[in-house]
């Protein structure tokens, strides 16, 4: 049966097996090119991006993430895991870093600002409670997140989140427009997904919410690789207090 790969190099990778694990479904932890030869679908996880990078580079893996997105196989990158995964980025450290690629977007790489400027705000998510039910917004925690700038004409936008205008940067540039005087709020976009590939900049996986993990899960089997009886469970006979049960500390 099929596994779900999490990237463990570093971040939070730990959660995102847990928020798995409260699904009833088996998340491995993945550091090597060769474990993704086990696992029919992958979540890249929040972190810094740049160590992930360096990290990615320094174990080889570039090359096995590229053929595993570019073989159709469900990828979801959150935060650090959306720049992975975007074709561009801007505001970037010198010298840059090395993407994945493959979703057609330009991202922001530090758009909302530093650790201190982390928040936390309300997403309208139509398509999320369409899909998995629940309310029609989620709550999304942003940890000196990224944004998506622009996407592709195949990119579907899941949520966005409204900014002042002078926030809003050009995709060609790093500097913000200047309007001081400006009153009028633009959109980012915070959530998007491209066939196999989905991206968050929030982190769903520190939150109590499942339901982007349940999304997720559910694209295994709209993208061929899998129907959802082919995820490892944790345990056939999993009771309503062993599903709910929460392992780690996060947003209630």
């Amino acid at each position: 049966m099929a596994l779900v790969g999490v990237l463990a190099l570093q971040g939070s990778f730990n959660e995102h097996i847990a928020a798995l694990r409260r699904l009833g479904v088996k998340g491995v932890e993945i550091r090597k090119p060769e474990q993704l030869e086990s696992v029919a679908s992958l979540i890249i996880p929040g972190g810094e991006s740049t160590t992930m990078a360096k990290l990615a580079e320094y174990h080889n893996l570039f090359p096995a993430l590229r053929e595993f997105v570019k073989m159709g196989k469900p990828v979801w990158g959150t935060c650090a895991g959306l720049i992975f995964l975007a074709n561009k980025a801007t505001g970037q450290k010198i010298g840059g870093q090395e993407l994945v690629g493959g979703l057609d977007c330009t991202v922001h790489r530090n758009f909302f600002g530093s650790q201190i400027q982390s928040f936390e705000a309300e997403l309208a998510v139509p398509e999320l409670a369409s899909t998995e039910g629940g309310p029609e917004v989620f709550r999304g925690v942003f940890i000196r997140a990224p944004a998506i700038l622009d996407v592709g004409p195949e990119v579907e936008v899941l949520a966005d989140y409204p900014v002042p205008s002078n926030k809003v940067l050009d995709s060609n540039s790093t500097v913000e427009a200047q309007e001081e005087n400006s009153v009028s709020e633009n959109k980012v976009i915070v959530a998007v997904r491209q066939k196999n590939l989905l991206a968050t900049a929030f982190h769903p996986e520190l939150t109590a919410d499942t339901r982007w993990h349940s999304y997720f899960l559910k694209m295994s089997t709209e993208t061929g690789e899998g129907a959802s009886s082919s995820i490892v469970a944790v345990g056939a006979d999993l009771s309503l207090d062993q599903q709910t049960k929460i392992d780690l500390p996060i947003f209630q």
